[in-house]
C-alpha cells in the first residue's frame, strides 16, 4: 500500500495560484487512481479532482466548483500527483488531502469512500 505526503500549500490572495504536490511511496504508483479532496472548517470533506491510471484511460475528473480553474496531473516516473490551482477564490480555503486507490475509478467518483489511502493534508488559505 502506498503512503502519501502532500506539500505546496500556503497563503495566497484571491486570483492567485498554487501548485500542490503529493508524493507516493511504493513501486506501483502507476496502477493507482489519485484524488484531491478538501475540507474547510465545519464542513465535510469534499471531492476536488481525480485522475485514473493510464491503463484505465488516465482520465481526469473535477468538481464543478473548480472546473476550468484547477488541473490535476501525474508524473508516474516521480510517483507524484499535482493539483495546479489558479484563479483562487476565498471559498477555496481548506485543508487539501491527497488520496489513492488501487485500480481505476468511475468518472462519477465524488465520495471520499472511493479512496482508501490518505495523506496528512496541506493548508491552503486564500485571502482578499
Amino acid at each position: 500500500q502506498v503512503q502519501l505526503v502532500e506539500s505546496g500549500g500556503g497563503s495566497v490572495q484571491t486570483g492567485g495560484s498554487l501548485r500542490l504536490s503529493c508524493v507516493a511511496s511504493g513501486h506501483t504508483f502507476s496502477w493507482y487512481s489519485m484524488g484531491w479532496f478538501r475540507q474547510a472548517p465545519g464542513k465535510e470533506r469534499e471531492f476536488v479532482a481525480a485522475i485514473n491510471p493510464i491503463p484505465w484511460s488516465g482520465g481526469t475528473y473535477y468538481a464543478d466548483s473548480v472546473k476550468g480553474r484547477f488541473t490535476i496531473s501525474r508524473d508516474n516516473a516521480k510517483n507524484t500527483v499535482y493539483l495546479q490551482m489558479s484563479s483562487l477564490k476565498l471559498d477555496d480555503t481548506a485543508v487539501y488531502y491527497c488520496a489513492a486507490r488501487r485500480g481505476g475509478i468511475a468518472s462519477t467518483v465524488r465520495s471520499p469512500l472511493e479512496f482508501d489511502t490518505w495523506g496528512q493534508g496541506t493548508q491552503v488559505t486564500v485571502s482578499s
